[in-house]
């Protein structure tokens, strides 16, 4: 009789012990998947009220899609390569002092991320900066130099129209042209860079001893040239000069057959945020008095609406979103773009720099004041700006 109550004493323990696992891993998800969460939330929620039918097909913009799946292949397979890294190493080792430090890492941020996006420009830069200054012996401006570079590669990447998901939407769904793209984003990404560099200087006077003992290794020739044409590929897509579905067959096909493992480097969860909030949005599209009160939220005020909102669901969602109620698309580009800017969440790739600066064991509440006072800081001189023009 006791050894049975034993075993079954250490089942209890044993199933306990699972469910508290599950329940953690759970957590987890949900902590780090918040938004695809409450998009398929919001997308189920609608259903409700819109039964589900071929409609909701017809409400996915499936070119937008591709194109954010073929980009994120084709940056995870460059940097995999390590490219970027090697380029940002060649200048590093040119550094003499802390402002040179922080205005490298800052300038890559911004200038790459226009081409690579934020999320890669962070992915690739943060962890590179982590280790530059803990070599340097300089932790102290980790926090300061994090929040710079994030702030960089938010406002570098929305000059242009393949620097973040909210840019590649609107311009897909919209069909903006490239001329009329910059010339509506230009003078707060102008703006931002003067900001930047003067917040860089005031990042100290120390010396740095930057010792050139990284072990790169030389990238792969002929999988570095396929990502380039790849990624001209997708610059001709863009512009609608091949059809999205040429591009995804090529790109698709080209990894399957020179490097698989890069389709496990795709953020899955941001193209079912996509799906999920364009059926959301699809839905409230249906509803006649929703959307008649969304209209009458959204037109005239598309630049606030649009910071509003990404401060609470962030700017890819805030862009879906509010772009099926407002036919002024330059001002809704303004607005989530600079929208970007403020809490944590307002820009998704913000949170990418959070992760790894936690890494660090670093303190969080210093951390989340100090970036949340210089974001607002660079919002308010964007939106001044946008008053006064």
């Amino acid at each position: 009789m006791y050894n049975l109550e034993m075993y079954k004493n250490t089942d209890v323990i044993i199933i306990t012990g699972e469910y508290v696992n599950k329940l953690k891993k759970l957590s987890e998800f949900l902590k780090n998947e918040i938004v695809v969460v409450l998009s398929f939330l919001l997308a189920l929620i609608s259903a409700f009220f819109v039964a589900p039918s071929e409609k909701y097909i017809e409400y996915i913009d499936f070119r937008t899609i591709s194109l954010l799946f073929c980009l994120m292949i084709i940056m995870a397979g460059l940097n995999a390569l390590g490219i970027f890294k090697i380029l940002a190493h060649k200048l590093l080792i040119h550094v003499k002092n802390i402002v040179h430090l922080v205005l490298t890492f800052v300038l890559l941020c911004f200038f790459s991320s226009m081409i690579i996006t934020n999320d890669v420009a962070l992915i690739t830069f943060v962890p590179f900066t982590i280790i530059t200054l803990n070599m340097a012996g300089l932790q102290r401006k980790l926090i300061y130099v994090v929040v710079l570079e994030t702030i960089a590669a938010n406002l570098g990447s929305m000059l242009t129209p393949i620097g973040n998901p909210q840019n590649l939407y609107l311009v897909s769904a919209f069909n903006i042209g490239i001329v009329d793209f910059v010339k509506t984003i230009f003078p707060y990404a102008l703006l931002s860079l003067l900001f930047l560099i003067i917040a860089s200087l005031f990042s100290g006077k120390e010396a740095v001893q930057f010792n050139d003992d990284f072990k790169m290794e030389k990238p792969d020739l002929k999988r570095t040239i396929l990502y380039c044409i790849l990624f001209l590929c997708a610059l001709f897509c863009v512009f609608r000069f091949v059809h999205f579905l040429v591009l995804l067959a090529v790109v698709v096909v080209s990894v399957l057959i020179f490097n698989r493992k890069v389709f496990l480097k795709v953020d899955y969860s941001l193209l079912f945020t996509f799906v999920f909030l364009f059926i959301f949005i699809g839905n409230l599209g249906s509803i006649q008095s929703i959307s008649d009160f969304l209209y009458s939220i959204v037109a005239g005020n598309e630049v606030i609406t649009g910071i509003a909102a990404s401060q609470i669901i962030s700017n890819v969602p805030a862009a879906i979103l509010l772009s099926g109620f407002t036919d002024n698309v330059r001002a809704l580009l303004i607005g989530v773009n600079i929208g970007g800017l403020g809490t944590l969440i307002a820009s998704m790739a913000s949170l990418i720099s959070f992760r790894f600066v936690q890494q660090e064991k670093i303190n969080n509440s210093k951390y989340l004041l100090v970036f949340t006072a210089v974001n607002i800081a660079f919002l308010a001189a964007n939106l001044i700006l946008y008053f006064i023009i």
